[in-house]
Formats: C-alpha cells, structure tokens, sequence
C-alpha cells in the first residue's frame, strides 16, 4: 500500500485522502494508518476541530470532523520533504472551503430572508425573535462532498445548514407556528432543487424550551446548548441573541461545554494513537466510531 501512494504522488503530485482513495480503493482505515505511519510520506491538515456529541462515544464527546472525514476533506499527503508542492495544495484546499462557506452562509441569508419576507411578519420577527446558524458553516469548516440525505437518501451538496428559530415569550404561536411551515416549505424547495440540493436542519422553537434545555440533564439538553453555544445570529434580534448566549453563561453551560470539548481532545489524540498502534481487527467498536463519521441530527428531530 505505502509503495502504490508513493507512486501515485510522484506521479500526479499531492492528493487529498479522498483522492488516493478513489485512484487505489482499499480499507479506509489501513489507507489512513499507511499515510500516517510512512517515513516517505507527509500528512498536512487544514481543518478546524471542534466539539462534537455522539451517543456511542462514552461521555458523549468527540471532535469534528471525525478521523475520517478529516483525512479525506481535509488533509493532503504528498512525499517527504516536498513542502513547496504541499504547502501550495493545503493552500488550494483551505480557500476551497472557505469559499464553499461564504457561498452556504449566503444562501442560509437569503433562505431565511426571503421566509421572513413570505410570512410577511418582518418587524414582529426583527424585534422577538433570532435565526441562529451553527455547525460546520460558523467553524469555516463547510465541504461540498456528496452525501444522502437522511429522509430521502438522494445525494446533496455536502455539509448542511444547521438552523436554529428561537422566538420570545411575546411571539403568538399562530405566527410561530405559519414560520415553522413557512421553513419547512423552504427546505424541501432548495433540497429537491437539482441546481441547488442543499439541506437545511432546522428547529423552531420558544425560549420556555430554551429554558428547559438550560438545565443541560439529557442527551437532547446538551446538543440544543451545544448548537447554541457555537452558534452565530443569521437574522433577527440582537438583544435577544445576546440574552441566550448570557443564559448559557448564567447557567454554567459555557463553562461544561468547554469542559466537554478539552476531555473531547484528550480521547482524540488517545483514539489515534489506538488506531494507529493496534491491528485494525482488535479495534473496538468505540474506537470505529471516532474513525468513522455520525450526523449530530437530535435537536433537527
């Protein structure tokens, strides 16, 4: 395996893991260990990693993108001591995917703006109400692989757009109820379009729950915080963002998620040298799901 990626890089220059990959097939995994355990080859990432939650991890925290998808996305291997030709292909990688979140941000905006515009509720919104945007798009992390959608399975243009709609205790529930149809019409429009094929996860919801998921005592609680947390405001009040972000401070959510992601580093860097120390067949199931990726999709449910 290490010699076929030696010749494959000499020959085109350096590849992202998904690119070797394609060219060679083979287990992800053993791809993955020979590229990080050559002395003739160099493994350069650009990512950004971040807090993650997942059910099957014990204490539920990881970090995002997974092993995988960063080796794949994110990460170029080329030969050893070729820096100039690695530097300027992380160089074509990273602005790839800064672009990749300018253009998902912007149509979140226009998404959102132009729902504001159908429910025709424009001041009630701007003053009671804020669209939060989280996930990969706030890290600038956004990538355009294809994927299946969950529902429907048809392929989409990678990462999608997390969305939260939080209104305040004034917003009438007809109202929020006319946005939240409003949204969901939206979504299915820019999802089936072939032009398009993005995905919007969304929630609406009022800031009763907001207060109940503050008590951070479920699963659920702690991805809500979590998404708010990370989270930018897209649209809406700003006094009303700054109040929740103060309730996450306020209620010591900050505080623990931060906890969640410094322990989330520690098992990361134990998983690898896991992954890269034992034989693939004794890796245990809690190490394939650190390898391997999962849709933090409970709060969108």
């Amino acid at each position: 395996m290490e010699q076929r990626i030696v010749n494959l890089v000499k020959r085109e220059g350096p590849l992202t893991g998904s690119e070797i990959s394609e060219a060679l097939g083979g287990d992800l995994l053993l791809l993955w260990r020979t590229c990080r355990l050559s002395t003739r080859l160099s493994l350069r990432t650009t990512c950004r990693r971040y807090l993650r939650l997942d059910r099957r991890i014990r204490g539920f925290a990881r970090l995002s993108p997974s092993i995988l998808r960063e080796f794949l996305t994110y990460s170029v291997i080329g030969l050893k001591g070729d820096e100039k030709a690695l530097a300027r292909r992380i160089r074509e990688i990273r602005l790839h995917i800064e672009d990749v979140t300018r253009v998902k941000s912007e149509l979140a905006y226009t998404v959102f703006s132009s729902v504001v515009d159908r429910v025709g509720t424009r001041e009630l919104i701007k003053d009671h109400a804020c669209i939060i945007i989280a996930g990969d798009i706030v890290h600038n992390m956004a990538h355009d692989v294809p994927r299946p959608e969950r529902s429907t399975g048809k392929l989409i243009k990678g990462s999608d757009m997390d969305v939260v709609v939080i209104v305040d205790d004034l917003f009438p529930e007809p109202e929020m109820k006319r946005l939240d149809q409003t949204i969901y019409r939206e979504k299915q429009d820019i999802l089936m379009a072939p032009h398009l094929r993005e995905e919007i996860d969304y929630i609406v919801k009022d800031m009763g729950r907001v207060r109940e998921q503050t008590r951070f005592a479920t699963f659920r609680h702690m991805v809500a915080c979590k998404i708010l947390q990370e989270g930018t405001l897209l649209y809406g009040s700003e006094v009303l963002f700054s109040a929740i972000k103060d309730m996450l401070k306020r209620e010591g959510i900050t505080e623990k998620l931060n906890d969640l992601e410094q322990r989330a580093r520690r098992f990361r860097r134990g998983a690898e040298e896991h992954l890269l120390r034992d034989k693939p067949e004794k890796i245990g199931d809690e190490y394939q799901h650190l390898f391997y990726p999962s849709e933090e999709s409970e709060e969108f449910e």
